[in-house]
């Protein structure tokens, strides 16, 4: 057992867990968007905007505390890490949304629903896994879990992809729906790149 002689900065366990809240927040929005009209997702582009206004802050509180903490509860090279990888997530979500209503998608392609459906999972498992940092215990299963699910998207991406490219769409149209699906599948790798580097931190903290 290692014992610590000075007190640690203990506030960012809480920061990490707000903004991971705020993720589950904006793939909640994400699931409302599949079943709304088009003036619907002008309104949900308009709260998932604010989401990632708020993950903006919760990212620059991460950093403010970061650079004027004088110790902290593990290396400033991975929270500074983590809370960006944390805020590429919200970044993509938003810009799916964006480009749905900017692009005046009528409707999403079969199989989107499973693109967010496994970005809503990943979710909940991110914001279940940051109070468990203060310990570093019971995170193995939420870094396994978030990496099969990120291959579960892959596979959900390749189909989509497939399914774009079948001659059902015209040219135009593929390239707005192709941009949509890609960006929804960076957020699920953004998901496993915050796990992996969960996963770095516990260890080098174990």
């Amino acid at each position: 057992m290692r014992f610590r002689l000075t007190p640690r900065e203990t506030s960012f366990y809480d920061m990490f867990a707000a903004s991971a809240d705020n993720i589950v927040t904006g793939s909640r929005l994400l699931m409302e968007l599949l079943g709304a009209d088009a003036s619907g997702r002008a309104e949900i582009a308009e709260r998932m905007r604010a989401a990632e206004h708020a993950g903006d802050d919760a990212t620059h509180a991460i950093f403010h505390q970061l650079n004027s903490s004088f110790i902290t509860p593990f290396d400033r090279e991975d929270i500074y890490k983590l809370a960006s990888l944390l805020d590429d997530i919200m970044d993509f979500m938003e810009e799916a949304v964006d480009l749905v209503v900017l692009y005046n998608v009528e409707e999403l392609p079969k199989g989107v629903e499973q693109q967010i459906e496994v970005l809503a999972r990943a979710a909940e498992l991110t914001a279940e896994a940051m109070p468990n940092l203060r310990t570093m215990e019971n995170l193995t299963e939420y870094w396994i879990e978030v990496n099969r699910l990120e291959n579960q998207a892959d596979q959900i991406h390749r189909k989509l992809l497939a399914h774009l490219f079948n001659g059902k769409y015209d040219a135009i149209e593929v390239l707005k729906l192709k941009q949509i699906v890609d960006v929804l599948e960076e957020a699920a790798d953004a998901f496993e790149h915050v796990a992996n580097t969960v996963e770095t931190i516990a260890v080098k903290e174990s």
